[in-house]
């Protein structure tokens, strides 16, 4: 009975992470992705907006 003790929480966790994956790749597309796609791409350009700096804007830290 000792190996199904040991057997019997990574069987489990296993189980329960097929099931998160299953889900995750049937949550992809759909109604909403032109939704999601638009979200991350305004996220990505507000990033990229503020990594880079403004044409004609001094640099700091030149000296």
């Amino acid at each position: 009975m000792d190996y199904v003790s040991a057997l019997l929480p990574p069987v489990v966790m296993a189980v329960f992470f097929s099931a998160l994956i299953v889900t995750i790749v049937k949550s992809q597309g759909g109604a909403n992705k032109a939704k999601e796609d638009a979200a991350v791409d305004a996220a990505v350009a507000r990033a990229e907006s503020v990594r880079q700096p403004q044409q004609g804007a001094p640099k700091t830290g030149d000296a």
